[in-house]
């Protein structure tokens, strides 16, 4: 018998996108017929306030987790980035699927590099990670609040707003935009966010049989690497308003993580940094992994709330 499955998804094209290339591997790998269900979010419509002032990226999710809930869809694809450290009660993370390149990209119509950009110029950014690590790099930048879909902060752009604005470079490469990368900032320079640059798939925790089915589309690889991002995250209470970046790589079957917390002081911008890597074979381990970092980070005195 043919599965049925219905999709929500956010309505901007990157998110569009997205649900596409997971209908197609549905459809191919799982012999399902599949439908969208394109949904408008809290966080797609309220674009004049920073997202740490009006509830966080959980209010990309929300619609579509109501969805779920009414029967309306069967799963929900997300920007890994965007899914809360903590799902609510009933829904689970059924799949995480092999991540794009999880870097920050640089886009300026003028300036190549984040380096040559004349003191005090506009650069425009989403998060307030990305403002601190900006800020500690080039405290001279005027750096401000960039809301929007990626199509609406490249034409803010394009238009003289910004002198240039930080993107991840995923999205651009998942629209075919690649060429507007400038300059791809190593994670050395700039640390992702946790998730960034994976897709995630959420059903309700009651669909055993669908979390089963979605089987193929997990990349261990990929899950394990966030799980140990989200993890750090997780227990520093991560959120928009916590300027956290946690990105993991994998050295044979050993897992080097790497985090950053960030502070926007009087003196100026300050950087705390944490680092372990272990041998790990599981979802569990890589959790733990990212629990020591964390504590790593509280050893340092990270201002938490």
């Amino acid at each position: 018998m043919t599965m049925t499955l219905k999709i929500a998804t956010r309505q901007s094209r990157l998110a569009l996108w997205q649900a596409e290339h997971v209908k197609a591997r549905l459809e191919s790998e799982l012999g399902a017929r599949v439908t969208l269900l394109p949904l408008s979010t809290r966080g797609d419509e309220i674009l004049d306030r920073s997202l740490s002032k009006v509830g966080g990226k959980g209010l990309f999710v929300k619609e579509l987790e109501l969805a779920l809930a009414r029967g309306e869809a069967d799963l929900a694809v997300h920007s890994l980035k965007d899914v809360p450290m903590d799902l609510p009660d009933g829904y689970a993370l059924a799949a995480v699927m092999t991540r794009e390149d999880p870097r920050d990209a640089w886009v300026s119509p003028e300036f190549a590099r984040l380096e040559d950009l004349p003191s005090g110029v506009r650069v425009g950014t989403s998060s307030l990670r990305r403002q601190v690590q900006l800020l500690a790099r080039r405290p001279d930048l005027d750096v401000q609040p960039l809301r929007g879909n990626l199509d609406t902060r490249l034409r803010k752009l394009d238009d003289g707003e910004y002198a240039g604005i930080v993107l991840a470079r995923a999205g651009l490469v998942r629209l075919g935009l690649a060429s507007r990368v400038r300059s791809a900032f190593e994670v050395d320079e700039m640390l992702p966010c946790a998730g960034q640059g994976a897709l995630g798939i959420e059903v309700l925790a009651s669909r055993t049989d669908l979390i089963s089915a979605l089987g193929p589309l997990v990349d261990r690889a990929t899950s394990w690497a966030c799980g140990a991002e989200r993890a750090v995250s997780r227990a520093l209470g991560g959120s928009c308003s916590v300027p956290l970046a946690a990105h993991a790589h994998w050295q044979g079957e050993r897992l080097h993580l790497r985090a950053v917390f960030g502070a926007l002081l009087p003196a100026g911008p300050r950087l705390w940094q944490a680092e372990a890597d272990a041998e790990v074979s599981g979802l569990d381990g890589a959790e733990s992994l990212g629990e020591t970092v964390a504590q790593q980070l509280r050893d340092a005195g990270v201002p938490l709330g």
